[in-house]
């Protein structure tokens, strides 16, 4: 390692769901920073959804914007090697001293690709400096588009992928208020049936592209049955009977002692 080498700082500027208008002012600045831009994609050639908000919002893509692919597997093999060669490509560029700024659907601290490259990057190359800039996650565009209040006062709040499966998630609605569901797209079907032995259909809510033009919100979800959706979709599920234990008020008082 050169001890003279000076690195760009990685900056993950997160830029909400969908809707440019979510985009934070930091965020924006950071765009247009002159920083270099990283993009994520599935696939090579492919389009990147994180890019499409940015052009949305009417800003320029850099002519040296490069996207970093990122493959839609489970196969550890094909994923290791595309998260190395991911994270080399990004000190390869930072070794140049620019500040690059890697673009981010949502929040890039919950279940973004930023937390792992930055976390690669840092592992192989300790002297990078790593900034993350906050944003609007999905759940919480989404609770705002359908009107839904995520949670009050005393009321409990989980967010889970729903690949855990229904035993878990069946178990958490009477642990919790409110249910986040990520990734509900292979489990459609299995979600609706325990939805409605559970006889909550009145009270979940599909949301799928939140804040993207080709949003779309659907409160019958049992109709969603035997229907392919959209992988960038969540569901809201509440459950106003859940049974609560004892809230324990106030602050716990010091036992003096002699």
């Amino acid at each position: 390692m050169n001890d003279n080498q000076r690195y760009g700082k990685l900056i993950g500027a997160s830029l909400g769901p969908g809707d440019p208008e979510l985009i934070t002012r930091r965020a924006w600045a950071a765009l247009q920073s002159g920083a270099r831009w990283l993009y994520p994609v599935k696939k090579a050639e492919e389009s990147s959804y994180a890019l499409a908000i940015a052009e949305r919002g009417g800003l320029a893509v850099p002519a040296d914007a490069e996207a970093l692919v990122f493959p839609m597997t489970r196969d550890a093999e094909i994923l290791g090697k595309a998260w190395a060669r991911a994270a080399a490509r990004t000190i390869e560029l930072l070794a140049e001293g620019r500040d690059l700024v890697f673009l981010v659907e949502g929040d890039a601290s919950t279940f973004a690709t930023f937390g792992h490259l930055a976390r690669v990057v840092r592992q192989l190359a300790p002297e990078v400096e790593v900034e993350t800039i906050p944003g609007v996650s999905s759940f919480a565009a989404a609770a705002a588009a359908t009107g839904i209040t995520l949670a009050e006062e005393d009321e409990t709040l989980a967010v889970i992928p729903a690949a855990y499966g229904i035993g878990v998630i069946d178990h958490l609605i009477d642990e919790f208020d409110t249910l986040v569901l990520f990734k509900v797209k292979p489990m459609i079907d299995e979600i609706v049936e325990l939805l409605e032995r559970r006889g909550l259909l009145a009270t979940s809510c599909f949301i799928e592209k939140v804040g993207a033009p080709d949003e779309r919100i659907v409160r019958d979800v049992a109709s969603l049955k035997g229907e392919k959706v959209n992988y960038l979709s969540l569901m809201l599920v509440q459950n106003p009977g859940r049974v609560r234990g004892e809230l324990r008020r106030g602050c716990r008082k010091k036992i003096e002692t002699a």
